[in-house]
């Protein structure tokens, strides 16, 4: 990582939080891994596939307990390192998957991350099912997740479907894949190539370095996006030039051009979809009779704040989980605190429509 002598920007919030916790708490390079024995574990079937690593459904022998086991495809040890003390950090989180071993295969040498197993459904049947509520009570879970990981100090930098896992039977949330987390530090160069490309932000796409914890929240009004429209991406580009212009057509040429400008950024000569002046079309376009039962004012309101180009502007994480998209959420909450409420099982959702009134 490289240090900016006159950063352009500095995160809103939590910019200091490496610095009070102090340099053995981010100093990865450092970090002494801490092997557990491998034999604790035994695969049952393979579960999912990423670029740098396979995933298991396993079992500890020791205990009988279900565990997710992500098997690291050959990487740099700084890499494994990082990911490590990331989620060793991060392990007492709301919402954040727990590291619970890290494991060596004696020949091979290759490690293997042990995670709290998770009954997941995917993304792509349980989205298309949620309700008004689910997306608030989701969109919620997930936002705990972000806090905190930005209070520590932590970008994920990946934020997407993929990375959230949902048991919704149990109304309960995991934000996994620490892979391309790093910590913030202000002033520092980051590598603009994470994040996948549908969710990445503006930031990543015209090649400003020193971004910070915001880029996780335009990720965040992405997926808001694709679930209260219905449209999965929502923002759809076949590369990166094309993801820019997909984000154009939406909130328009002449802000873009704006933010380019207050950072001192210039677009490639390859963008010359965005020559031509693109009007911002308003959130209301978006609405059909599909899905007008999962977009309200707030929604409207809270996704605005989310997805803006300046990623100074953006909502962060805890005045996100202020929005009053949420009020619903919080007045369930209360009342099961209270006793009124003596489940959660989704299928009670129906019976809170006066909340979201």
């Amino acid at each position: 990582m490289n240090k900016v002598k006159l950063p352009n920007s500095v995160a809103r919030v939590h910019a200091d939080a490496n610095e009070k916790l102090g340099r053995d708490y981010w100093d990865y390079e450092s970090f002494s891994l801490q092997w557990g024995i491998q034999d604790n574990y035994e695969i049952i079937r393979k579960v999912g596939r990423g670029k740098y690593s396979e995933v298991f459904e396993g079992i500890d022998i020791t205990t009988g307990e279900k565990r997710c086991i992500k098997v690291l495809k050959p990487i740099k040890k700084k890499k494994i390192k990082r990911e490590i003390k990331i989620l060793e950090n991060l392990h007492s989180g709301p919402n954040i998957i727990r590291l619970l071993d890290v494991v060596r295969d004696p020949q091979a040498k290759t490690p293997s991350l042990i995670f709290e197993y998770i009954e997941n459904d995917d993304f792509r049947t349980l989205y298309p099912k949620f309700r008004d509520f689910d997306v608030r009570y989701y969109m919620m879970e997930l936002l705990k997740a972000l806090e905190y990981c930005h209070s520590m100090g932590i970008m994920h930098r990946d934020l997407k479907p993929h990375n959230v896992m949902i048991d919704h039977r149990k109304r309960k949330l995991r934000l996994i894949d620490w892979g391309l987390a790093e910590f913030y530090h202000p002033g520092t160069l980051y590598n603009v190539r994470v994040a996948s490309r549908y969710w990445k932000g503006p930031e990543l796409l015209v090649d400003l370095q020193d971004y910070d914890y915001s880029l996780d929240m335009w990720s965040l009004g992405a997926m808001l996006a694709g679930l209260i429209f219905q449209k999965e991406p929502f923002f759809r580009g076949s590369d990166n030039n094309d993801q820019l212009v997909k984000i154009a057509e939406v909130l328009g040429s002449e802000e873009l051009f704006k933010y380019l400008d207050k950072y001192a950024l210039e677009l490639e000569e390859n963008h010359e979809a965005l020559n031509e002046y693109l009007p911002r079309s308003p959130w209301q376009t978006f609405i059909t009779p599909e899905n007008q039962h999962l977009v309200s004012r707030d929604a409207l309101d809270l996704l605005d704040k989310l997805l803006r180009y300046d990623h100074q502007e953006r909502l962060t994480a805890s005045e996100a989980m202020e929005h009053s998209y949420f009020d619903p959420v919080k007045a369930r909450a209360n009342l099961a605190v209270e006793g009124s409420l003596t489940t959660t099982d989704s299928s009670d959702a129906e019976d809170w429509s006066e909340l979201l009134s």
